[in-house]
């Protein structure tokens, strides 16, 4: 009997010895469509953002005697209306599509992790004027105030992060503020009030690193939702202009083509599915494994 107890101790001292990273990381090895995911997604981005090393030509290169080629071992992906490369045009649009999904959503997520965490944790009439200014930013329909705001200033790449970023940050804050909520009302952040740590070494320190599973599946959602708001702005022409290549107006220069020259539409818009599925995935992998309550035994 002594011997069992010892054993069972054992056992319960090395389950509480395990890091929390270790249990996240083996959570999320068996969510299999997110480990997938996150390898589609690192292929995708080092191929876009080793560009200049492994594409065939420039991105703007014109070849007007093999306009619109189809797919051939010596243009991968076919050429477009001035014989650019569509392979390598692919390559250098998908870097400046993960660069505004990527900046967007680490915007709209710090902004929305800390409005959602000083509401959370001052509540009261604090908490009251930020969640309703938070569901009126809700009710603003996002893509006519971003065609606006875009056709004003003339789609540069760094102002179209700042817009998408600063258009995207309610949700997060949503569900932050209910994760501070609870995490609030814990002892260890009692104890920080007793010895005397100011509110913002409390919210730092202690809470939003215990709320870090919702904040970076926000990073991670957001990213797609930020490439797709970039391409539909790009599609409708109000996005980065050519010759600058992106997903978006890769699209939008191939509407006139679409049955007769499929290649310039499947490619373009396979490129953006695959990197939306991808991050979605992702964040749902990320979310089980960061959550307790979710995470598989």
């Amino acid at each position: 009997m002594a011997v069992e107890n010892t054993l069972a101790a054992d056992a319960n001292l090395n389950t509480k010895a395990v890091p929390q990273r270790v249990l996240v990381w083996e959570a999320f090895k068996r969510h299999k469509l997110a480990m997938i995911s996150a390898v589609v997604f690192m292929i995708l981005t080092v191929a876009c953002f080793s560009a200049p090393i492994i594409a065939p030509y420039e991105f703007d290169e014109i070849n007007l005697s093999a306009i619109r080629q189809p797919p051939s071992l010596q243009n991968l992906m076919g050429t477009d209306d001035l014989g650019r490369d569509l392979f390598t045009r692919i390559l250098y649009g998908g870097r400046i599509s993960i660069l505004i999904g990527i900046f967007s959503a680490l915007i709209g997520t710090g902004l929305g992790a800390l409005v959602g965490s000083v509401a959370g944790f001052y509540g009261g009439k604090l908490d009251n004027i930020l969640m309703r200014f938070t569901d009126m930013a809700y009710s603003i329909p996002t893509l006519p105030l971003l065609i606006v705001l875009s056709s004003f200033t003339k789609a540069a790449v760094p102002m179209m992060v700042a817009i998408i970023g600063f258009l995207s940050w309610m949700p997060t804050a949503r569900v932050v503020r209910g994760s501070v909520l609870s995490i609030k009302e814990k002892e260890f952040v009692e104890a920080a009030r007793m010895i005397g740590a100011p509110d913002f070494a409390i919210i730092g320190r202690h809470i939003l690193p215990n709320a870090v599973g919702p904040i970076i599946v926000g990073v991670t959602l957001g990213v797609g939702n930020a490439i797709i708001v970039e391409s539909s702005l790009s599609f409708l022409g109000l996005g980065v202009q050519p010759p600058t290549p992106t997903w978006g107006n890769m699209l939008m220069d191939s509407q006139s083509t679409m049955a007769s020259k499929p290649w310039l539409t499947i490619f373009p818009g396979m490129a953006i599915l695959l990197i939306v599925l991808a991050v979605n995935f992702l964040g749902d992998g990320l979310q089980d494994a960061l959550d307790p309550t979710l995470r598989k035994r």
